[in-house]
């Protein structure tokens, strides 16, 4: 048996792009050979490269249910994403992976879910909640609520509006910070809107991506509203370089967010150095 050299990116095509706003794209990508780039599990990472620009963290934003593909969502904030959206479907790019550990799927299981996002930090959510919806059967009440800048700002507009909503027992909440004149959905914050809607604790687990900042007052409005800490899922972003705990750019305390996160419960990040 040959082992892979984890930190080896594999060749992959970008089979497609989706403008998503105008400084976030979905790119598509599958394997130069026609396989699989490999298995992961929702909420997992992988290293993205382009020769010869560099490479960067993203999560995969597409689900493990959905197979011959990794999609990931790439918001325009410094050379390499410039570097990526300029790309056209066709171009070659390296992927490695996967890092980090997933979502909790057996603590989920039987519960009703609340999925609390925010901007480009749908992407980990989505992964979830689509391969939640794709075992809808496995899951109770599943409730999303999300939020972005303007209008214009929504990313996976065709699965907010239209594809989620669909599914039993599905709700889908939007609100944005600051209107446009053809918005008439909830105008405010994402806590605020949270508890402004007020969901119910009881037998639910949540789980929450977003800016750190917006993470910080979510997790503050679910403490008033009574939900347990070892019920409230959540992601770390901190700089990451090998994806593997060698490099020391992610650790907190004895913590690698590359290999002991992204994902972390309340009830775990309350027995971390608070350096996140």
């Amino acid at each position: 048996m040959v082992c892979r050299n984890p930190l080896l990116p594999s060749k992959a095509i970008v089979a497609d792009i989706r403008q998503e706003t105008p400084d976030v794209k979905t790119l598509r990508v599958v394997a130069a050979d026609g396989g699989e780039l490999f298995a992961y599990q929702p909420g997992q990472c992988a290293m993205v490269s382009l020769f010869p620009v560099g490479e960067a963290l993203f999560s995969i934003t597409s689900s493990p249910t959905r197979k011959g593909f990794l999609e990931f969502s790439i918001k325009n904030t410094g050379m390499l994403t410039r570097a990526l959206h300029e790309i056209e479907p066709g171009a070659f790019i390296g992927v490695r992976g996967p890092y980090g550990k997933g979502f909790p799927l057996e603590l989920m299981k039987g519960k009703d879910l609340l999925f609390i996002g925010g901007g480009i930090a749908l992407a980990p959510l989505r992964s979830l909640i689509n391969y939640c919806l794709d075992n809808r059967h496995e899951y109770g009440k599943i409730e999303i609520i999300y939020g972005a800048r303007s209008a214009g700002d929504l990313v996976q507009r065709v699965e907010l509006l239209e594809n989620w909503p669909r599914f039993s027992d599905t709700r889908v909440y939007l609100t944005v910070d600051v209107a446009s004149p053809d918005w008439e959905g909830n105008v405010g914050f994402v806590p605020a809107f949270l508890e402004q809607l007020n969901p119910s604790p009881a037998g639910k687990v949540t789980i929450t991506c977003g800016p750190p900042v917006m993470i910080k007052f979510v997790l503050q409005s679910l403490a008033k509203m009574n939900y347990q800490p070892e019920n409230i899922i959540t992601t770390l972003e901190m700089k990451m370089k090998c994806g593997i705990g060698k490099c020391g750019r992610c650790n907190i305390g004895d913590k690698y967010v590359c290999k002991d996160g992204p994902v972390f419960s309340l009830a775990q990040l309350q027995q971390m150095p608070a350096e996140y």
